[in-house]
């Protein structure tokens, strides 16, 4: 059976799936299924990103017994989404009550801290302040934290201007929430540590390896590599990132629904102006587009990111603007969903565009935050 995992890449462990189901063998019971011969695996799991290791390494916590690999074609764990974000340890505030996205997230949380602890992972628990710069985010800065409290974020409060300088003291605002347990994290070290467990626990982890094709028998699938591997498994979890539709259609499901790439670009502030920063400070969302708007964000080296805007990337896997695909870029051109993606957000990605072109608009944007950014 080959099962294909989709997620977002951006908060904890697991954030939110879809399975969908494309071999199937005579026997779906996992728990049952035994290797019929030596090189046989029970699961594959495609993808060494957090997702697809985190998977990996529950399902062997789980079933100890298994016989279990990750094929990943990178030559190390955690080489794309999992180690371009901003990593943050989010807290659950913004997603619909009730939704598997919330509670998730904020299970995840927990989850990822004690992770960390008993791993010796180092993370910093810097907090997050929401702010709202005008009356017109107050209502919605409000609902907000409504949203907060209804999910059962930890220690989540709303502050005045003046608290708020207490928490940030270069920060401006009328009022702000602010979520104490957020927190920030290499999560490519994470994926790696993980990585690392697995393999302990007797998982087996093949880098260097590209997922060219699959071939279904009558009790197994035979992953082929490009490098030449033929890799047998009861069952194969699909956990590719960016990469999952491609994954879709070589295990023969349809494409759909397909990824439209967007890069998050950001800018770097200077060592010396450091300390205006403490902790996560982020704007009031709007919720009229899909991203939380361009945030200061703290990193486990001491730097601080201030980011990321979002603009269209013209080949999944680029990360500036000379990274160019022509047979990615047209695929995303001729998708439907793009043209109505488009379409809904022209103004907003018109914007976003530019900024990219013209830093100093961005450093104009952060300056209603923080007084003392410059661009340079």
């Amino acid at each position: 059976m080959v099962l294909i995992l989709f997620t977002k890449c951006h908060s904890n462990i697991i954030k939110s799936s879809i399975f969908i189901g494309c071999f199937s063998s005579k026997n779906n019971s996992m728990s049952t299924r035994k290797p019929t011969s030596p090189g046989q695996y029970d699961v594959v799991v495609v993808g060494g990103g957090i997702v697809g290791v985190a998977t990996a390494r529950e399902i062997k916590l789980n079933y100890p017994s298994m016989k279990i690999c990750v094929v990943e074609k990178e030559k190390k764990l955690g080489f794309h989404q999992t180690g371009h974000n901003s990593g943050v340890v989010h807290a659950g505030i913004y997603y619909t009550p009730g939704t598997l996205k919330a509670k998730l997230c904020v299970e995840g949380m927990n989850l990822a801290y004690a992770y960390f602890d008993k791993q010796n992972i180092p993370y910093k628990k810097c907090g997050k302040l929401i702010v709202a710069l005008n009356d017109k985010q107050l209502e919605p800065l409000h609902e907000l934290y409504e949203r907060a409290l209804q999910n059962n974020v930890k220690d989540v409060r709303l502050v005045s201007g003046d608290e708020m300088k207490t928490i940030e003291p270069y920060c401006k605002g009328l009022e702000a929430i602010h979520s104490p347990n957020t927190g920030i994290v290499d999560w490519g070290m994470v994926a790696r540590v993980m990585g690392d467990d697995f393999e302990q626990m007797g998982g087996e982890l093949k880098l260097g390896q590209e997922v060219e094709s699959f071939h279904e028998q009558a009790e197994s699938v035979v992953i082929k590599t490009k490098q030449g591997e033929h890799i047998e498994s009861s069952y194969a979890l699909i956990c590719a990132g960016l990469q999952a539709d491609e994954m879709a259609v070589k295990s023969g499901c349809d494409r759909e629904p397909a990824i439209v790439p967007f890069r998050g670009e950001y800018l770097l502030l200077n060592p010396d102006k450091q300390h205006l920063v403490r902790g996560n400070i982020y704007p009031v969302p709007d919720p009229r587009f899909p991203f939380l708007g361009v945030h200061f964000t703290p990193r486990m080296d001491g730097s601080v990111w201030l980011g990321p805007n979002a603009v269209l990337a013209f080949r999944k896997e680029g990360y500036r603007w000379s990274d160019f695909s022509f047979s990615e870029l047209f695929r995303t051109l001729k998708y439907p969903g793009f043209w109505k993606l488009a379409l809904k957000y022209t103004l907003y990605g018109s914007k976003e565009m530019i900024m990219s072109w013209f830093p100093r608009l961005r450093v104009n944007e952060l300056k209603q935050y923080i007084d003392q950014i410059e661009g340079s």
